[in-house]
């Protein structure tokens, strides 16, 4: 089983009357660790009860904390989450958090040379020049590289965007980000799938997924295209749904598996997130099907 290195984002979605642990990278991680029992995960919070807090919630899981880095002077991440009639959340995230100040140090550079088969980023980590460099060094090894680009209200430019397409292998995008990506740089009418591919191309991009949320999930490659419903019946909420699918999808590629079958099952896992209230299981039962499904070959 592959290596699997989260950098970014770690944070608390807040709701009116509670908070849950999050970030897409972490909400990633978290997945890969209980479906794998392996992954790093590369982030920063700040020396404060929510960064304590976040610590003791990892090492409870059994996830290694040694490139968690503590800032003194920035605060741990936090994300108001205002869900709409679909039950679809709108953030809004704090300026200047502690994982906008993540520091270029010897552990991160060491994990990701040798200990690293693919290295997963998306794009709020890289609002700050700070995080945003030291993800960059880390960039032009011989790894994978996986984005899910995850864009969060304005917290984008073209730049990013572009640097994090051109070192890609792995791509995933909502339909949202897609129409994005077509308005940045590819500016054509055409459907989905064309779309796909000509980003695949124009990126030199092994493999572009695009989820479309209840309607399901479309992935491309040089040599097929597949799609595949969406599993959900009825939605607790949809908050990780995405983090879900792109664990699935992750180790689908790195395994070598079928697009067919990443697909199918990257639905079917992130149906099942949805019919919690929010993006962790508070069980570990939901992995043991999963991990069957990823081990048995």
């Amino acid at each position: 089983m592959k290596q699997i290195t989260s950098f970014g984002e770690i944070l608390f979605d807040v709701y009116p009357n509670y908070k849950k642990l999050g970030g897409a990278p972490f909400n990633f991680l978290y997945h890969i660790k209980k479906l794998t029992g392996k992954g790093n995960f590369i982030s920063r919070v700040g020396n404060d009860p929510e960064g304590e807090e976040i610590i003791r919630f990892m090492k409870s899981n059994m996830i290694s904390t040694d490139l968690i880095q503590k800032d003194n002077s920035h605060p741990t991440g936090s994300a108001n989450a205002n869900l709409d009639e679909q039950k679809i959340p709108h953030w809004e995230i704090a300026l200047d958090c502690a994982y906008d100040f993540i520091e270029q140090k010897e552990n991160l550079l060491k994990v990701v040379e040798s200990s690293t088969d693919c290295l997963y980023f998306g794009s709020l980590v890289q609002r700050n020049y700070s995080s945003r460099q030291t993800l960059h060094s880390l960039f032009g090894m011989k790894k994978k590289y996986f984005c899910d680009l995850n864009i969060r209200q304005g917290f984008y430019t073209e730049k990013i965007i572009e640097d994090s397409l051109n070192i890609s292998d792995l791509l995933k995008l909502n339909i949202e980000e897609l129409n994005l990506l077509n308005n940045l740089f590819i500016r054509k009418k055409t459907d989905p799938l064309n779309l796909m591919k000509i980003i695949s191309e124009t990126f030199e991009i092994d493999l572009v997924c695009t989820t479309m949320g209840e309607e399901g999930a479309l992935i491309y490659t040089g040599r097929a295209s597949d799609f595949c419903n969406a599993t959900a019946e009825e939605a607790a909420d949809t908050v990780g749904a995405g983090d879900a699918y792109a664990s699935i999808l992750c180790i689908g590629y790195l395994e070598g598996w079928d697009i067919s079958r990443i697909n199918k099952t990257a639905n079917e896992f992130a149906g099942e997130i949805t019919g919690i209230s929010g993006a962790l299981p508070e069980s570990n039962k939901l992995y043991e099907k999963y991990r069957d499904e990823i081990f048995k070959s």
